[in-house]
């Protein structure tokens, strides 16, 4: 008898391979196993998944499979909290990051997870009091569109530590160091460091680094006077809108999401296909 007993789906919102879902009903089928998926994703095609509610997924879930790219992917490990739900990523498409294997590798991905050959990678998420829910790449406070800068203080361990001026101000998770952080200079960061990054999106102060923080400092950020009024942006998506004057609190949770590992590829790999790294040029 196999690890898993029940398979959970989460598809890509538009794009749809009908490959994917044909191995992964396949597979289940030969398996015994039920299939659960999203009413609205699952109502769109013609499959045997069966509808759940988005809170219950996870919950008779053994295994979350996410369709799609790193959008797919950062929506599932949402949906896998607070059920610790691991999750594994199939990409198709274009390159996912997130993603451990590639649509013709499922099957076989299956059969490794159900055999209990596989490891698991925790993620940290990051979450404050206006975020609505738990962001695993980052939380951003944005310049409204014609509108002042995001003008804020940045507060750690309740001390003020340095006053940023910018199109946005980036908290970004060690998995959102290659998202939004990373187009705006921030550094690359492991997913196994704990802690949060801070960073500036186009910054018209003098100071414009990025800050390092440990995951149990705690962060504070406070919109100032002078700002005007933000957008606060949820691994992208907009969720709030942010007056000057506001003070926000940041909480990690270290282990909020759960990712399959199959030992076939490092981060590293990962990041230097995706980012497109290349060498560096020699020293004469």
């Amino acid at each position: 008898m196999g690890l898993l007993h029940s398979v959970g789906v989460v598809l890509h919102p538009t794009r749809m391979n009908a490959d994917a879902i044909g191995t992964l009903l396949a597979w289940a089928e030969a398996a015994n196993l039920p299939v659960y998926g999203l009413p609205d994703e699952v109502g769109r095609l013609d499959c045997a998944a069966l509808p759940v509610a988005p809170e219950q997924l996870a919950q008779r879930s053994s295994l979350l499979v996410s369709l799609g790219g790193d959008g797919t992917m950062l929506r599932t490990l949402r949906l896998s909290y607070p059920h610790a739900t691991p999750v594994l990523g199939v990409n198709f498409g274009r390159l996912g990051f997130l993603a451990e294997v590639d649509l013709p590798d499922l099957h076989d991905a299956l059969d490794a997870i159900d055999r209990h050959a596989f490891t698991i990678e925790p993620r940290a998420a990051v979450s404050c009091e206006a975020s609505g829910g738990m962001a695993f790449n980052d939380i951003a406070l944005v310049r409204s569109p014609g509108g002042r800068s995001a003008v804020v203080e940045v507060v750690v361990e309740g001390v003020p530590f340095v006053r940023y001026a910018a199109d946005a101000v980036i908290v970004a998770t060690p998995t959102g160091s290659t998202a939004y952080s990373f187009s705006a200079g921030g550094p690359v960061v492991s997913p196994t460091v704990e802690g949060l990054l801070v960073i500036p999106a186009a910054p018209h102060s003098a100071f414009n680094r990025a800050l390092m923080l440990n995951s149990h400092e705690r962060l504070q950020i406070r919109t100032l006077e002078s700002s005007g009024d933000l957008g606060l942006e949820v691994d992208g998506n907009l969720r709030h809108t942010v007056k000057p004057g506001t003070e926000l609190s940041f909480t990690v949770e270290p282990d909020a999401g759960r990712v399959v590992r199959l030992g076939r590829t490092t981060f590293y790999e990962r990041a230097r296909r995706k980012l497109q790294v290349t060498g560096s040029a020699e020293a004469l």
